[in-house]
């Protein structure tokens, strides 16, 4: 459709951009609910970010997302955090406000619950959950919010993962690298938050001997879509959730603050995003 003077003006900063596939996934919104609008990947250098956000605002955008490296310096620079944010520590989604507040956000852990909700019905309970880097914390807030009892968090590097059960107490669990077969034991939910797995990555080595038949395989990464891990998981019966949908999720609060329309993720969405530029 063809913008006129009066379209809604939104997009996505990061540091490089070119790999994003948020300017895809608007667009199809837009498209697909005739909104007179735009989103548009903005590449913006580590040192140029605040001058960037601000001249955005005065530009006339209704706000942006940030991602990679910019997501710690949009939480400085935000006027106001929601709790979300705050605890994840860092913000993706910003709203610029009728007078000129920058609100600032954070949708990963709700775009996270919600790929689980629409692929399984999670119950709650004892959830394994590789990682401790800003995708771990913002997965273990949803965790904590939807009902998990335990969380037992796992990292190569064990004092990561220790920070973050300093912060989240004590129903984070640290357990070794080394042991994360064992880990698995009673567990509801496994999650690889990790890049091992993703092409072009080494491969994440682990057993899935001693986890539950009845439990539920989560990788975020979608690049590939089905990953080793979720291969083996759905070999040996598990229901597996691939890491798009959590890609699709977290958009959805941002497009409705922006443009007025609150998004649907559907199985025409997805074949459209996971198709090449």
């Amino acid at each position: 459709m063809s913008l006129t003077g009066n379209a809604a003006l939104a997009g996505v900063m990061g540091w490089p951009i070119s790999h994003s596939r948020s300017p895809r996934l608007h667009g199809y919104w837009l498209e697909q609910y005739g909104i007179d609008g735009a989103y548009v990947p903005l590449a913006v250098a580590p040192d140029r970010f605040g001058e960037a956000l601000k001249g955005l605002q005065v530009a006339g955008f209704r706000g942006v997302n940030v991602t990679v490296p910019h997501k710690e310096a949009a939480f400085r620079a935000c006027d106001t955090i929601d709790p979300d944010a705050k605890r994840i520590g860092a913000v993706n989604t910003i709203l610029f406000g009728d007078n000129g507040s920058v609100q600032g956000s954070n949708t990963d852990a709700f775009g996270f619950i919600e790929n689980i909700r629409q692929t399984a019905d999670w119950p709650g309970g004892v959830a394994v959950v590789l990682g401790a880097g800003g995708a771990a914390r913002a997965i273990c807030v949803a965790l904590i919010d939807a009902g998990a009892t335990e969380i037992r968090l796992i990292n190569r590097t064990k004092s990561r993962a220790e920070d973050l059960s300093h912060e989240f107490g004590n129903i984070i669990r640290v357990y070794d690298w080394e042991n994360r077969s064992d880990a698995q034991i009673y567990a509801s939910l496994l999650v690889n938050s990790t890049s091992l797995g993703m092409t072009g990555q080494p491969p994440l080595d682990i057993d899935l001997d001693h986890l539950p038949a009845s439990a539920i395989v989560n990788d975020i990464v979608y690049a590939p879509l089905e990953t080793p891990l979720l291969a083996a998981a759905r070999k040996r019966g598990n229901i597996i959730v691939d890491g798009l949908g959590m890609l699709l999720h977290q958009a959805r609060p941002g497009f409705e603050a922006w443009f007025g329309t609150a998004p649907a993720v559907t199985d025409a969405l997805r074949n459209f995003v996971l198709e090449p530029k």
